[in-house]
């Protein structure tokens, strides 16, 4: 039997903090946004930080591809970004650079990036005037 929806018995994670596989709990702010074409395959992929852009800056979308390694030079085994890939969705309404969003799925490494497919997702609320 599946686990019911908020039975989650592990603690909310940072995104550095994250390991390298597994099940987890990690909260975040979107970055940034990629799209693709008509063309290719649908999937929607945002990349996740720890901190929130700074204020009256946004991202821009369509964004460039993901770097090849999210690691921080200050310290080997480090990380400092999340790709979250939801598969068959050209788009995720909400899903914008700038939100806040606690994340919650299997974790893998995949090109040097901590990556989470089809993700449970929550969006969390922000001041209009922050």
């Amino acid at each position: 039997m599946a686990d019911p929806a908020g039975d989650f018995p592990q603690p909310e994670l940072s995104v550095s903090g994250l390991p390298d596989r597994g099940r987890v709990l990690c909260r975040g702010y979107i970055e940034s946004v990629t799209y693709v074409p008509a063309t290719q395959v649908a999937s929607f992929t945002a990349i996740v930080t720890e901190h929130d852009l700074p204020h009256g800056k946004r991202a821009s979308a369509p964004s460039a591809p993901a770097p090849a390694t999210a690691r921080k030079p200050g310290g080997p085994g480090r990380r400092d970004r999340l790709r979250v890939v939801w598969l068959g969705r050209r788009r995720v309404p909400g899903v914008d650079p700038g939100c806040e969003l606690r994340l919650e799925g299997m974790l893998t490494v995949r090109d040097g990036l901590p990556t989470m497919f089809n993700p449970r997702y929550e969006i969390l609320s922000r001041q209009e005037n922050q």
